[in-house]
Parts: structure tokens; sequence; C-alpha cells
């Protein structure tokens, strides 16, 4: 207790606790308090080795018991010989990554395995994230799989129903009621071989069982009350150490399974970070439920206008690939790229001296990459005044140059240190600071640690200014839950060539997703609809069926990618340039808005959309698809019977005033098919 009380006067206890927006932590007694305006919760102590007593939403001042009596955090069936207990608390300061959020660090010993839970929240969000640190050793195995439930005992007795115990828990919670309307997600990335990437299952927690996903939401219908677990790990299907599923209920149980690594992977001297888990608490609609948990995913990274907001070209997706990249080729696209009010030209694999496998031109490797110290340097043949005349004609005409990047992956990234070096020598010389990260595997714990330091190192000699662009197109990687802190992701490679560009399908993905990801953390394509048009047909959904706007449109909601040479463009492709110049003026406002989906689910026939909420403003994009149709009933997040007005910013559309319907409908009219409309909305009651 000394040592605790030393460490609670040199940290001090932040910021009382009923302060505007405050966050704030307290250990008094045998209770560890942590909380904000939004959510509390606290702990029993036990000497480190927390669980849970109470979790409170104060927007309803509703208080749940845990009912459970063991720790929250589980790795052992010995959970008793605790020792070295220590608790600190600490506010980080802003930065450009992060807003400040509250720190607190709690320690201790279980035999000799060392535990460390750094427990993180902000001020504006009804959520506290938690990530979990191992070091030392343990004797046992950590395998918590998972038994088929026809293996199963018939229940005859009480002591039939006694469940089997899951060996390792990242968190857990036990609430009254049987009434949990529950929800898991599956998400899939690996999108060369997905095309289907968001999976939702609902249940009514009975008997124990096990289910596979990223985000459990849990409602009570007794009193439209809940909470959700959020699982910061790659997609399930790729975790590292898996068991086969990510949660388990029963009853109003609910356990966070899976630390993505096994014993094997500890360390005597080096602190090793499990997966992470964020707990969160609303009260309300389903609303209610996804903007505490966007609230969070939020706060990972700031989104900054000039930074983070692009409208990027990247010329791979006409399939030259690395056949045509060079000085002269590169000052065209620039210049192209300047007319289609593009705001980042993003030079795609071949820039560099190294050839990868990848290239049209040469049989290349990545393997053993820092065999030749030149690998990433710009090829002086393609190159020959380097990447300097190309990076000063964009920044002339307002483009910023971007580059592509593969880290050399042997020997679970032993090469980092150079890889980040690399990345730091471009950033220096040529001012590069986004970057598209390719061809990454993360098959074991040790690949894992070392792409956050490549990252991290990246960062921290580039003053925070890089952006990564994380590839979520293949292999084992961070999917959509992990390495959000470092930039956005690059969902998708599709090409007219093998005629697996559909409109509607890259809609459809972004429409999906956006209901647990945020939208504008995708980089969503679009393509050139003049090339290729007699592979498909007479396919009333080939690309060629659709504006060119229209196709830009349906990146909108997140970080639109022109995946095309702009030198193969036709004339009146050009003619895009107007939207984007007036998409750009209002990109950053709608997407700091909680963007979410609305209408139908994207199916080339449907009346879709997206909805940016913001409070009593916010935007509405409209799509009628290939629909017979000119107007539609289209549920919306609106309050129901209230008054909206919108006025079209972008798009086809009149002005309106309405009062919404059941499920914050509005009657939508668009005077064509495979058409769209932007709007700003106000509610004027």
């Amino acid at each position: 207790m000394k040592r605790i009380l030393l460490i609670l006067f040199v940290f001090g206890i932040l910021v009382p606790a009923h302060s505007q927006n405050a966050y704030y932590s307290r250990l008094e007694n045998d209770t560890l308090t942590i909380g904000n305006d939004l959510i509390e919760r606290k702990f029993i102590w036990n000497k480190g080795n927390l669980i849970t007593y109470s979790l409170t939403d104060k927007s309803s001042d509703h208080c749940w018991l845990n009912k459970v009596k063991s720790p929250d955090f589980s790795i052992s069936k010995n959970a008793d010989n605790i020792s070295n207990s220590s608790y600190a608390s600490k506010e980080v300061k802003e930065s450009v990554i992060h807003p400040a959020y509250l720190e607190i660090t709690v320690s201790f010993s279980l035999d000799k395995l060392d535990i460390k839970r750094v427990f993180r929240i902000y001020k504006n969000s009804p959520a506290i994230a938690c990530n979990t640190y191992l070091k030392g050793s343990m004797e046992v195995t950590l395998d918590g799989k998972v038994t088929n439930l026809a293996d199963m005992k018939n229940i005859e007795f009480t002591e039939d129903m006694k469940s089997r115990q899951v060996m390792a828990i990242l968190d857990q919670i036990k609430l009254d009621g049987f009434h949990w309307q529950t929800k898991i997600v599956e998400f899939y990335d690996v999108t060369d071989w997905n095309n289907n990437l968001v999976f939702e299952s609902n249940i009514i927690p009975y008997r124990k069982n096990s289910y596979k996903g990223n985000l459990l939401f849990a409602h009570n219908t007794e009193n439209d009350k809940g909470f959700f677990f959020l699982k910061e790990a790659p997609s399930s299907s790729v975790q590292l150490a898996y068991n086969g599923y990510d949660f388990t209920t029963e009853f109003g149980h609910f356990v966070v399974t899976g630390l993505g690594m096994t014993e094997k992977d500890i360390r005597v001297d080096e602190w090793r970070k499990t997966y992470g888990c964020v707990i969160g608490v609303y009260s309300g609609s389903e609303l209610d439920q996804l903007m505490a948990l966007r609230s969070y995913q939020k706060n990972i990274r700031k989104l900054l206008p000039g930074r983070d907001e692009m409208v990027m070209m990247n010329t791979w997706g006409d399939r030259s690939q690395d056949s045509k990249v060079n000085e002269k080729f590169s000052l065209i696209e620039v210049e192209k790229a300047a007319r289609l009010g593009i705001t980042h030209f993003q030079i795609d694999d071949g820039w560099q001296v190294g050839k990868s496998p990848n290239s049209a031109v040469a049989k290349g490797s990545f393997k053993n990459i820092w065999d030749n110290p030149d690998y990433w340097k710009p090829d002086p043949v393609k190159y020959p005044n380097g990447l300097h005349p190309i990076v000063k004609r964009g920044k002339e005409l307002g483009v910023e140059i971007c580059l592509w990047f593969n880290p050399s992956v042997q020997h679970d990234y032993a090469d980092w240190e150079k890889d980040a070096q690399a990345m730091v020598d471009l950033y220096n010389e040529y001012d590069i600071r986004t970057f598209k990260i390719d061809g990454l595997a993360i098959p074991t714990k040790q690949s894992e640690i070392n792409l956050h330091k490549l990252f991290d190192k990246v960062l921290k000699k580039t003053n925070n200014n890089v952006v990564f662009n994380l590839d979520a197109t293949a292999g084992r990687r961070g999917g959509y839950h992990m390495f959000n802190e470092y930039g956005n992701i690059f969902l998708e490679n599709r090409y007219t060539d093998w005629q697996n560009y559909y409109p509607y399908w890259t809609l459809r993905n972004l429409w999906k997703l956006s209901k647990y990801v945020p939208a504008e953390k995708l980089q969503i394509e679009f393509l050139n609809k003049w090339r290729n048009t007699e592979k498909y047909g007479n396919d009333i959904f080939a690309p060629a069926n659709y504006s060119f706007e229209y196709l830009f449109a349906t990146t909108m909601a997140g970080q639109p990618l022109a995946w095309f040479e702009g030198s193969s463009l036709p004339e009146e492709a050009f003619g895009v340039s107007k939207l984007i110049k007036a998409y750009k003026e209002i990109q950053h406002d709608f997407h700091t808005g909680t963007i979410l989906p609305v209408g139908e689910e994207p199916s080339g026939k449907s009346w879709t959309g997206f909805q940016s909420v913001k409070g009593d403003k916010g935007y509405f994009i409209f799509f009628r698809e290939n629909n017979s149709n000119g107007k539609a009933t289209v549920e919306t997040w609106l309050p129901e019977n209230i008054k909206v007005r919108c006025t079209p910013v972008l798009g086809n559309g009149k002005n309106f005033e309405q009062q919404t319907g059941r499920k914050g409908s509005l009657e939508i009219e668009l005077p064509g098919i495979n058409d769209f409309v932007m709007y700003k909305y106000e509610i004027i009651k």
C-alpha cells in the first residue's frame, strides 16, 4: 500500500469528477474508480487483479452491478497468489495524432507472470479501453478451444449445467436479467478473395455458447439500455493464437476471449501486448448504441483536413503495373490529376530501384530486400532527377505526391528499422508523407510487434506527419480494428480487366462497413468506366451504364480513390472536376459527423445512401440505383415526427421541408436511374 500511495502522490488524482467532460480515476481503500461525465466503472481492487463491481451509464444514471466474483482478466486457474501491486494515473497530452486522454496503469504479479493493464478514457466518449501487457513466464498452456455443443452431455441435473472454463479472458461482465438482445458482428478483410465483409448474428444468450467477431452489442429490452465490447484485433479469421471464437455468452454473462498470443510468446524481459478490449455504455436506440461506439473510434486518430482528408489518384487500377512508371509518365499524371481536382497522386509499385514480384518488366522479389541497400531509392533510369521534378510540379498544382511501400517481411520484419529509415529519408528529401503499405503478413506475435515499432519510428522521426494507407486486400493484416492510429485503410483492388468492378458492389461494401467502422477511414475506389466495356457485354450493372459523377459519388462517404491513369481518360471524363471541387469544400465537415448507412442495402436496384449525423444538423447522400420508381421512402437515423429542411449541395435534387415518418423516413425524389443527391439537412422541429 505504501507503494500505491507513493505513486498516487507522484502522479496525482487527475481532474475532479464533476468538472465539464472530465475524466478521472481514484483508488480509495479497496475500490478503483475510472470514469468521465458519461461512464464510470468501479472495480474491487483485489490486490490489483481487478474485479468489476459496477458499470454506470451516467447519461441515464443507470448502474449495473457485476455478478462475477472472479477477476475481469483471467489467464490462469490460480488467481490468488498476487504480489507487486501498483496503480498510477496520468494525463496523456493532446497530440496531432490523438486528443488528450487519461491513462491508468494497474500492475501485479501472479506467480512468475507480471501483468500490466493500461486503461484509457477520453473526455467525450462513454467508453473505457484497456490494453493488457504480459511479462515473465507461466507453466500452463493457454488453450481455450471451444467444444462442439453436440458433444456435451444432455442436461438432466443442475450439475450438468456447469460450463467448461475458458482459460484466457480479456474482459468479462455478468449482469442481471434474461432479456439481452445481443448482436455479434464479424468482419472479413482479405478483399482480393472476399466481397462480403460484414456478418451479423442476432442472438438471445442462453446456455454457454461461443461466437466469432470484433463487436458485441448487448441491449436489455426491459429498460432499453446496454453496452458493447469491442475487441481491438484483426478480423477473427486471421487472428494470432486463435481458438475459434472471440466472445462467449451465457444468459447475462458476457466474456471476451483470445489474447492473440500463447504462453510461448511471453518474454521474461519484455512487456508484450495482448489484443485490446473496449467497453462502452449507452441508453436508448440503436443510434445511441452506434454513436457511443463511434465516439470512441473517432478518438483513436484525429482526422485533420490537410493530412487525412484526400481525393487520391493511383494508376495501378488500369493494370499497367510498373510498365509505364517513370518521370515523364508521372509528370503527365500529375497534370491530369490537377485537372480532375485530385489532392494526392500516389505512385504505386515501380518507382523504386528494387523490383517486386508484381513487376511487369522484371521478375522481382520481396525476399532479402536489404541485400540491395538502394532498393527503396527512386530508380535512376526511370527518375534520373529523383522525385524532385514530380514533387515540385505537384506543389505548383496543389497535388501532394505519395508513394507505395512494401516492408521487408522476412524474419518477422527483422529489418524494420531499415524500412522505417527508408521512409523517413523519403520524407526528409522529398516531403513524401503518405505511404501505401502493401504486402503485410502478420503470422507471429514478433511480426506484429516489429510492425508497430516500424510505424512508431516513422511517426516519431517525422513529427507524426506521415499517413499510412494500410492495404487490406490480402494476407494476415490488421483488419478494421487494429493499427487504426496510423492512418486509413486501402479497402480493395477491383479491375474492369477482370470484370470484378461493379459500382454497387463497392458501394455495398462501404455501406455495410460504415455501420461499425468509420467510413472516413476507408479508401474507396472508382474506376475508368470507358475501359474494357466489351468485357461486360449487355450487363445492366456494368460501369459504363453509370455517369462518371455517379461513380465518384459512391466513394464520397469514404476517402475517394481514383483507381486509374488520368492520361487514359477520355476528355469527357474531366467534367467530373466540378463535382470533385464542390465535394472538397464540404468533405471534412461531412466526415466529422457519424456516418451511417440509410435506406436499403445496395443491390444495383435499391434506394440507398448514407447519413452524417451531427446533432440537429448533418448530411444525406441518397442513391437511386437502377430502380423504376422515381420516388422512394427511405428510412434514416432521424427521429420520428420531426420537421427537417434539406438543401442540395451536390448531385441532382431540390430543396424541401418534410415531416419524418416511421423510423425517420423521408420521401426522396430523383429524376433518373443511377442518380444521386447530397443534401445538407437541419432539424427545424
